[in-house]
């Protein structure tokens, strides 16, 4: 399989909204996030084996938000289309290819995908707050659709395992080649600039911290959270699995200890610019996404901003969480970068992205693209 083939040329039948995306958008881009349609669109079309082909079916209606290939924006319906064009690579199911090409090489025997074969073992459910208690989070398995983009259950030992593999040369722990050495390195290559200070890869994301590169992925579902950290060089890996909302704030302070007291690197702490309040005026607006709005108001001389949860998750019709997050401070860094001051966001980085005419069009926060609403 070529990355940087037409998806076509697996998916005759690919449709999307914008036709130079429905023609030349590749693997690459999906591994990229840089398809730049609507990523966060999550639906259930049943456990049937067709389930993924009618979610991509569905991608039609999405909205082509940036140019294809231009802008980094973290794209969960990218990889719909990744684990359709492996299901007709194969000819299996996307959970059949991957138990056969990856879990049982790499003998991650406690990983799964669906509900029943988890609800056997000890396993732990997510929580959400609700006026500052925890309640269960439902559902707790995720449609059949998703899998792609984050259906995986799994446990620490098996994170381990996938984790050793990356810090080897391609093989099992049997001797067996399961990659040639020069995929792995093409995997953690940088390809795009991410949240500050992260690069993105082949779906790895990875920064440069004291000279040490670590290369990450977390992933976040229904009131869970969970970090998977690799530092190649001091063939050392840390996972850490939460299960509440505010995963990561413990994720990032967690990690911080780490690697503070086994290698000795203290994060450089973002350093706040002056900004007068005729310059803080220009970022004020209305910024939306599928998934949350972001209101940016000037108050105290400060931007503030508040995000607005608006459900859709794990299908459209999931109302909002119980409990909207509060208003948090900002503060630039760099020219259009931004750090937030405040729980439960504090230490996260966005950017605000300008259009041809110098005009902020975007703020990308989160991972994801909000466009700026006019105000009437």
């Amino acid at each position: 399989m070529d990355l940087h083939a037409p998806l076509k040329k697996y998916l005759p039948e690919l449709k999307l909204r914008d036709a130079d995306a429905t023609n030349h958008a590749t693997m690459f881009h999906c591994l990229t996030h840089t398809g730049g349609w609507d990523g966060d669109y999550f639906d259930d079309f049943g456990r049937g084996d067709d389930s993924l082909a009618r979610m991509v079916a569905a991608m039609e209606q999405l909205e082509q938000l940036t140019p294809l290939g231009q802008v980094w924006s973290y794209n969960n319906a990218g990889f719909y289309l990744a684990g359709r064009v492996i299901e007709t690579v194969t000819g299996k199911t996307f959970e059949a290819a991957m138990q056969e090409i990856i879990f049982a090489p790499l003998e991650l025997n406690a990983s799964y995908f669906f509900a029943e074969d988890v609800m056997t073992r000890s396993f732990a459910v997510g929580h959400q707050d609700l006026d500052n208690k925890p309640i269960v989070a439902r559902p707790w398995a995720l449609a059949r659709t998703a899998n792609p983009a984050g259906g995986i259950v799994s446990n620490i030992a098996d994170l381990f395992r996938y984790a050793r593999f990356h810090m080897g040369d391609g093989t099992t722990q049997n001797g067996a080649r399961l990659l040639a050495q020069e995929s792995l390195v093409e995997m953690r290559a940088p390809r795009f600039a991410a949240t500050h200070p992260e690069s993105v890869g082949l779906t790895w994301y990875m920064r440069d911290l004291n000279g040490a590169k670590i290369i990450r992925h977390n992933g976040g579902t229904n009131g869970q959270v969970t970090s998977l950290q690799i530092l190649p060089a001091h063939n050392m890996a840390f996972a850490i699995l939460t299960n509440g909302s505010h995963g990561t704030l413990l994720i990032n302070a967690t990690a911080k200890t780490i690697l503070e007291q086994y290698l000795g690197i203290v994060p450089q702490a973002d350093s706040p610019m002056e900004m007068r309040a005729a310059q803080l005026s220009e970022y004020v607006g209305d910024y939306s996404a599928r998934a949350d709005d972001v209101e940016v108001t000037f108050r105290d001389g400060e931007l503030i901003l508040q995000v607005t949860n608006k459900g859709g998750f794990p299908t459209p019709a999931d109302p909002p969480p119980p409990t909207q997050p509060p208003p948090v401070r900002a503060a630039f860094y760099a020219p259009d970068k931004i750090f937030l001051r405040d729980d439960p966001y504090q230490d996260y980085h966005g950017e605000f992205l300008r259009d041809e005419k110098g005009e902020i069009a975007w703020l990308r926060i989160f991972g994801r693209v909000h466009r700026k609403q006019a105000r009437l």
